[in-house]
């Protein structure tokens, strides 16, 4: 595939995947390679690339004779994703920390005081998705970075299925106590905080499931 082919793929399966993430095509959905190749104006190798790129993401999976379906997923799913998004974040941070500027923790607190201010859950997930994001940048890890960007699609669309309920401000305690130990240079600390925190999600009783996405689950992470 050319560089140009791999660009195309590239934009391509990011659009899909903001439309799965935001529930725009249900679990269990067929996507037709011929159809979104027409509906794009892509070639059918672009669409076959982009497929393999949200089938790593998790988004979708390719079945013997069913062909490429939205993923489904159950909240066993959401806490391996929590787990893992725990463990990568962390690394990415004992790395990252030493080359945090107070500029770029500015930056990490206006996106956190935007969490507690999201008057909805979309709001809320790009937010937080920006807060998780920054006080990372700075590890020098791109493969790392690429699986928790990867990771946080996927939570994002857990996220985004399963919340029903009317949303309320919150304040994130933990947010606040990253910051402030990173600010100490407290990096430790800082990585103890945010694996407990990712760790949380999912943590709420009741069973989520892709159809009807009945229970929440914790939003926290």
């Amino acid at each position: 595939m050319s560089k140009r082919e791999d660009t195309i793929a590239a934009r391509l399966a990011r659009t899909l995947a903001e439309r799965i993430v935001r529930g725009e095509m249900a679990p269990g959905v067929r996507l037709a390679q011929d159809h979104i190749a027409e509906e794009f104006g892509v070639s059918q190798a672009s669409v076959r690339d982009a497929f393999r790129r949200l089938e790593a993401q998790g988004l979708v999976v390719s079945l013997p004779r069913r062909g490429v379906r939205v993923a489904s997923f159950d909240i066993r799913q959401v806490r391996e994703v929590a787990e893992m998004r725990a463990a990568l974040e962390v690394l990415a941070l004992k790395h990252a920390a030493p080359f945090l500027t107070p500029a770029l923790l500015d930056e990490a607190q206006a996106a956190a005081a935007a969490c507690d201010a999201a008057d909805n859950v979309e709001d809320w997930e790009a937010a937080n998705r920006r807060f998780h994001r920054l006080i990372v940048s700075t590890c020098d890890m791109p493969r790392l970075l690429a699986a928790i960007d990867d990771l946080h699609a996927v939570s994002a669309r857990f996220l985004l299925a399963g919340w029903q309920s009317t949303w309320e401000r919150r304040t994130d305690h933990d947010h606040r106590a990253i910051l402030e130990a990173l600010r100490r240079g407290d990096a430790a600390n800082a990585c103890l905080v945010l694996e407990k925190h990712v760790q949380l999600i999912g943590r709420a009783p009741g069973t989520l499931t892709a159809q009807t996405a009945a229970s929440r689950f914790a939003i926290v992470g």
